[in-house]
């Protein structure tokens, strides 16, 4: 080759070069961050542990994360070799696995932020390693059931929420009707529909009948998408001598009996097969929200699903921790609907949900000022009825599930796996090569009091149920879109949590 047409190729060599540093500094080396979105001044970073829960596997390794996003992961024998581009977290025994993913909580934001609000809701939700929760359409205000009402949900939440959160709209005899709301509220992001039974509680959101039901799920057929749906339905109940103390909590347990469960369930398997045509995948999926009946509606429920009926159902950890037989009398902060029930119907809710009868858990988080909670003295009937648990619900259920022989794979199956699904969030839910860096790390052998020495950052930590209680299964770091969001008790400064759209 001659030496004029050498030179010239050797002309291009600074060039390449410069190229080379600029992919490699785009695509490969750690990049500092000056956002205040992270606690971790890189957006390309190594976790290291000894316990990285996958999808097939508990592994010892690295999990690699560039651009929020999981872009390798090595065991233990490789990392070494592979890990020459820092910086490498190092978290040793504690657990790694992906964030929570809550189906069902309620943040009250617009209108009821007293109450609790995206703020105070999502940095509990993070500090807990929930990474994404989807917000009910009710105890907002005005409740979230047109496109318009969406919209200031969006608002609402931008800037101000600490993890991923995505929104159900409701379904409420307003719309069930107008096909054009429905559909412009499925077209403006909603993830499904809620509805409710039995009177909700809120004026703006007033129950469904079977005939609503069977409209909305015409039209949800056709997104693909969810009904989410409070099963009980309201009967007589006539209470006898003796039982009509309001600070009893066996007094409220009676006003909503199993009885109503059932009858939900029942009627709500009867709709859906009407709105099928032909098989169950034409047909839209119903999913029914916090069971409490471990008995008949159980049983309902896993016949459906035996004839192929396109059905999920979801429990809370206030119905695996707490039976009615230890709720003091005047402990209002116990109030929830369905309530809560006895301890040998709480012993087969953890045998349903470890035969995977139950397929998920969520918080059911559904909080209010101290003064409708903690009601006239005590009084069952009239206070308030939620859970205040969001921070809560990972050391809760691993704290009361050690006793059934839970593990950390179905942990994640109830948690994260499945709720993704049901959400329709396919690359949420699990460590795995594309999926978002979305991840909890958490010492599963670490004890800790819930008390007033413990940071609890719920608008209102006195009404929860679970104050004073001693729990297993500290979150130590809290990654969201691959941001640190929460490390050691401490915030990233900014809230950068994402809101989710269909």
């Amino acid at each position: 080759m001659e030496s004029g047409t050498w030179r010239f190729l050797l002309s291009f060599i600074p060039i390449l070069l410069y190229l080379f540093h600029i992919l490699y500094s785009e695509y490969v080396s750690p990049k500092p961050t000056t956002s205040g979105c992270s606690l971790l001044p890189h957006h390309h970073y190594w976790i290291v542990s000894k316990r990285i829960v996958t999808p097939h596997e508990i592994i010892s390794g690295a999990v690699e994360i560039n651009g929020g996003s999981i872009i390798s992961l090595v065991k233990e024998k490789d990392w070494r070799e592979k890990v020459k581009n820092g910086p490498v977290i190092d978290y040793g025994e504690a657990v790694v696995m992906p964030g929570l993913i809550d189906v069902h909580a309620h943040l009250d934001d617009p209108g009821r932020a007293e109450w609790e609000g995206f703020p105070s809701g999502t940095k509990a939700a993070a500090a807990g390693g929930i990474t994404t929760l989807i917000d009910m359409p009710l105890n907002s205000f005005p409740s979230t059931i047109s496109k318009e009402t969406l919209q200031l949900k969006i608002d609402a939440a931008k800037g101000r929420i600490f993890v991923n959160v995505g929104f159900w709209g409701g379904l409420v005899p307003e719309n069930a009707y107008n096909t054009s709301i429905l559909e412009n509220l499925l077209n403006a992001g909603v993830l499904g529909l809620k509805s409710f039974m039995c009177p909700s509680g809120i004026n703006d959101f007033p129950m469904t009948d079977a005939s609503h039901i069977k409209e909305g799920l015409s039209v949800l057929a056709k997104y693909k998408r969810p009904l989410l749906v409070h099963a009980e339905k309201q009967q007589e109940i006539e209470l006898k001598d003796g039982d009509d103390d309001p600070r009893s909590y066996s007094t409220y347990l009676k006003t909503r009996p199993s009885s109503w469960e059932e009858a939900a369930i029942r009627e709500l398997l009867t709709v859906t097969k009407d709105t099928r045509i032909g098989g169950p995948a034409e047909g839209a999926h119903l999913h029914i929200v916090h069971l409490s009946d471990s008995s008949s509606s159980l049983e309902l429920i896993k016949e459906a699903k035996s004839n192929g009926d396109s059905l999920t159902v979801e429990t809370c950890p206030h119905y695996l921790a707490f039976s009615a037989e230890e709720i003091p009398d005047g402990d209002t902060r116990f109030k929830c609907a369905p309530p809560i029930r006895d301890a040998p119907n709480r012993q087969k809710l953890w045998e349903a949900l470890m035969d995977g009868d139950i397929d998920m858990l969520s918080s059911d988080h559904s909080p209010s000022e101290p003064e409708l909670k903690l009601f006239a003295e005590g009084d069952f009937l009239r206070a308030w009825g939620g859970i205040s648990s969001l921070q809560f619900v990972l050391p809760v259920t691993w704290s009361y599930g050690l006793k059934y022989g839970v593990t950390l794979e179905k942990f994640v199956s109830w948690w994260s796996e499945k709720p993704a699904k049901l959400a329709s969030q396919d690359l949420k839910g699990s460590i795995e090569i594309g999926k978002h860096a979305d991840i909890v790390v958490w010492e599963p052998e670490k004890e800790f009091d819930l008390d007033e020495n413990h940071t609890v950052h719920l608008k209102h930590p006195s009404i929860s149920a679970y104050m004073g209680s001693r729990l297993t299964g500290k979150v130590v770091a809290t990654f969201v879109n691959g941001n640190l969001v929460f490390e050691d008790g401490k915030h990233a400064p900014d809230a950068c949590g994402t809101t989710i759209l269909a």
